[in-house]
């Protein structure tokens, strides 16, 4: 129907007769003049009817026409009086002045303006979420997944990843997070589930042949959602066959080099690589965003002999230390407002929060100070990098639960602080810990999955000392973020069950559960190892969005809802009939 897009006509077009689709989006009227900016997922342009000009018919339309209206004109394309020039729009040149004009269908009014920055709740977003998506920021934000996608589905196919589909309609295998179930009409009592990952079977390809694979795929998870999560979302999956640690990680770094940079992004390669205690120690966290410091302190040995017993206690237990974060600025906080940090911190799992404010006049404010010596303190000055207007806040416990508990507590003080984050930062965080203990169950857990493969001179730890055991693994960190894992496969039917039995696992309830991967990995399975993006999340990232909602085109709500579709809802009786399933 269009000659041209809204977004496409500039000054070398003058003189041309255009056909333009689009909605109207602003409608000016100045007496003998109608402006109209016109509008589609490109960009604007401004038409104009003249009376004169435009003829009384076309003119006539336009006095009637309403925001959000579809419509299609043809005019000519003539420069802009030099008054009303717009050097911020790319169309901001050049007007077209329209000669016929079709109204193509006519618009209730919108339940908030289409465009950027609106103060509109999300919920109303979401509930007419075929409007939001009109709006310039969130066509940008699709375009830019779009061509996020294609580059690296463009660089796997030159590098001869051969894409397979795996199935949405898979075992259930309850370890990570719960799974959606599906029930089967046609075997009653027995149930399908929607695949978390397509862990296993990329593996089963790669014992197939199939020596390199990827998928774009959708993955599903039934757990509480987040900012950055929702119960469908979608992963750029890899695997390689035959391949070592640097091998996936350096492949992946091209394809992702490639990647960000069809979006404008430029990608350091090779990409730092920090150890997971490294990141953990130094940032408590093993998705550390780096472009900022209040890095972590080990403060144990100052107060081996500390009068504040809580100090003493952790820095000469084994296991245990003492540490600090310091809070450039915060000192300054009035007592009420450092106060509410315990509650912050007691939230991150710590039984309390110790701190100490040092004032900009010099003096120093704390429950803590008076138990501690002149020596003391002035070693921490000097360890902590102590300045007037600064609060230094400390954990004494085990060394993992220290870290985890100040790294949360660097994370909320930058965005208190509003401590600047400039441009993307990316990294590699390697080598995890092959097993983690879970407190709660009272059993260990796998780190990662427990297909990953353990770094092979731990082998014999994992029957007495697993949290010694290391594993190949590496994550992709991109601002903070978690943005993507990988690591090494096992692939050895001996060494999986052996690892499977360490998780808890019996014999009998292996081979339910894995068996057919069991059986394949005895077949000559080869070294393998892959590589998952979270592509939603990269996306938001890459559009600085507060929420992967906004670089999806039809997401859920923080309850797991579809507020346009009105799902989850019920179904009929007959329904639950056909798959045997009655509702309690």
């Amino acid at each position: 129907m269009a000659t041209h897009t809204c977004g496409q006509l500039r000054a070398q077009d003058i003189g041309q007769d255009v056909t333009l689709c689009g909605w109207v989006w602003r409608r000016r009227d100045h007496g003998g003049l109608i402006f109209v900016d016109l509008r589609d997922n490109t960009g604007l342009t401004q038409l104009t009817f003249d009376p004169d000009n435009s003829g009384g018919q076309a003119f006539h339309t336009a006095e009637d026409i309403r925001p959000e209206w579809p419509i299609m004109v043809s005019g000519t394309v003539r420069h802009r009086p030099e008054d009303t020039a717009n050097p911020n729009l790319p169309t901001g040149e050049i007007e077209v002045l329209v000669h016929e004009i079709v109204v193509l269908n006519t618009s209730k009014t919108p339940p908030f303006q289409i465009e950027d920055n609106i103060d509109t709740a999300e919920d109303t977003r979401l509930r007419y979420r075929y409007l939001d998506l009109r709006r310039p920021q969130m066509q940008h934000n699709l375009k830019v997944r779009n061509d996020f996608t294609f580059a690296v589905r463009e660089a796997l196919h030159n590098n001869d990843f051969l894409e397979v589909e795996t199935p949405m309609l898979a075992k259930s295998t309850p370890e990570g997070a719960r799974d959606f179930i599906v029930p089967s009409r046609t075997q009653p009592g027995n149930f399908y589930a929607l695949p978390q990952s397509p862990q296993l079977l990329k593996q089963l390809l790669m014992v197939s042949g199939v020596d390199r694979y990827y998928q774009v795929v959708k993955c599903f998870r039934d757990e509480d959602l987040r900012a950055d999560r929702q119960p469908e979302f979608t992963q750029v999956d890899l695997e390689m066959a035959f391949v070592d640690q640097d091998n996936v990680m350096s492949m992946v770094e091209h394809v992702l080099k490639r990647a960000f940079a069809a979006v404008g992004v430029d990608m350091p390669s090779p990409l730092r690589r920090m150890p997971y205690w490294e990141a953990m120690d130094t940032y408590g966290s093993d998705k550390p965003d780096t472009r900022y410091g209040m890095t972590l302190v080990d403060v144990s040995d100052i107060f081996t002999a500390s009068q504040f017993k809580v100090f003493a206690s952790a820095a000469t237990t084994p296991g245990q230390v003492v540490k600090c974060i310091n809070a450039k600025g915060a000192g300054a906080w009035p007592r009420a407002q450092i106060d509410k940090l315990e509650k912050v911190a007691k939230d991150l799992g710590a039984k309390g929060l110790a701190w100490i404010a040092f004032r900009e006049d010099g003096s120093v404010n704390s429950p803590i100070v008076k138990f501690f010596s002149d020596d003391e303190m002035a070693a921490l000055r000097e360890r902590a990098q102590v300045e007037p207007g600064d609060l230094v806040m400390f954990a004494a416990t085990e060394r993992l639960e220290a870290d985890t508990i100040l790294g949360g507590m660097r994370t909320h003080m930058a965005n208190a602080l509003d401590i600047p984050r400039e441009g993307h930062d990316f990294l590699w965080v390697v080598d995890f810990p092959m097993f983690a203990y879970d407190k709660k169950a009272n059993r260990y857990s796998a780190e990662h999955h427990p297909f990953t493969l353990p770094v092979e001179a731990d082998i014999p730890l994992i029957d007495t000392d697993p949290l010694a055991v290391g594993s190949y693994t590496y994550d992709f960190v991109m601002d903070g973020f978690e943005a993507g894992g990988g690591g090494l496969r096992i692939h050895n039917a001996d060494l999986q069950m052996k690892v499977l039995e360490r998780l808890g696992f019996t014999p009998e309830r292996a081979q339910e559960q894995f068996g057919f991967l069991l059986e394949a990995l005895s077949f000559g399975a080869p070294p393998m190892g892959g590589f998952a993006l979270g592509l939603d999340r990269v996306c938001m990232l890459l559009v600085g969005a507060d929420s992967i909602r906004d670089v999806m085109a039809f997401p859920k709500t923080s309850s797991g809802s579809d507020l346009m579709q009105g799902a989850p809802s019920e179904v009929s009786a007959a329904q639950l009939k056909d798959v045997s399933l009655r509702i309690d």
